[in-house]
């Protein structure tokens, strides 16, 4: 019975002296701030396929930001980021694409249509036709 009490004591002040440790830590360590895009899942999110006859491709994620260039129709893209910007209350989606040029572009069926991988969007381009 004497050891068994033992026991609990013990059990006790190690538990009392690993809470009491966690209590110190250093908590003043460097902030962690995420990227806008996961960098877990990949480096580059998809291929994108241009479905405009021409899609704008901007510096920034904004409308009246200054152009870089423009895609053309069927033209195949690397989207690198997502990104969401507010304006005038809405939110309104915009990738970070590359290729002949590097910029945004909105993220909308109607401009490009993104694809898993590099295959789906060659295959989707071509399928598409002129």
């Amino acid at each position: 019975m004497r050891g068994m009490s033992r026991y609990w004591v013990f059990i006790m002040v190690l538990l009392a002296v690993s809470l009491l440790g966690s209590c110190w830590r250093n908590a003043d360590g460097p902030a962690i701030i995420p990227p806008p895009t996961p960098v877990l899942s990949r480096s580059v999110i998809g291929f994108g396929v241009i479905n405009a006859s021409y899609a704008q491709v901007l510096a920034e994620p904004y409308p009246n930001a200054l152009s870089v260039g423009y895609f053309r129709r069927n033209a195949i893209v690397e989207v690198l980021e997502r990104r969401s910007v507010r304006r005038n209350g809405m939110a309104e989606s915009w990738v970070f694409v590359a290729g002949t040029y590097r910029g945004w572009l909105r993220d909308n069926q109607a401009v490009v249509r993104i694809y898993n991988n590099e295959a789906k969007a060659k295959t989707a381009a071509e399928s598409a036709g002129p």
